[in-house]
């Protein structure tokens, strides 16, 4: 298992987030977050009852990464994770 780390503005280690609404894991993102807990071990990943993005969250996949609230979203649950990946580096 390897860390997930992004080096940040003053060239420190941090650990990035990702934020996942519970109401969308019905769409398949509980399989993308089991799969990247596994993973990558040193990412903190939280899950929330819902995270205020209802008629993304009733039609697609979505998560919130990082300190900037980047929204990253895909048409299915495999597409959601090749994004996240690309996303935790």
């Amino acid at each position: 298992m390897r860390k997930c780390q992004v080096i940040g503005k003053r060239g420190t280690a941090k650990v990035k987030k990702i934020r996942y609404c519970c109401r969308n894991f019905k769409q398949g993102t509980k399989g993308v977050y089991r799969a990247l807990k596994e993973e990558h071990s040193g990412l903190k990943q939280k899950k929330r009852d819902c995270l205020g993005h209802c008629k993304l969250c009733s039609k697609a996949c979505f998560a919130v990464v990082g300190k900037s609230k980047k929204l990253i979203s895909a048409s299915t649950a495999e597409g959601l994770q090749k994004k996240l990946e690309k996303a935790i580096g």
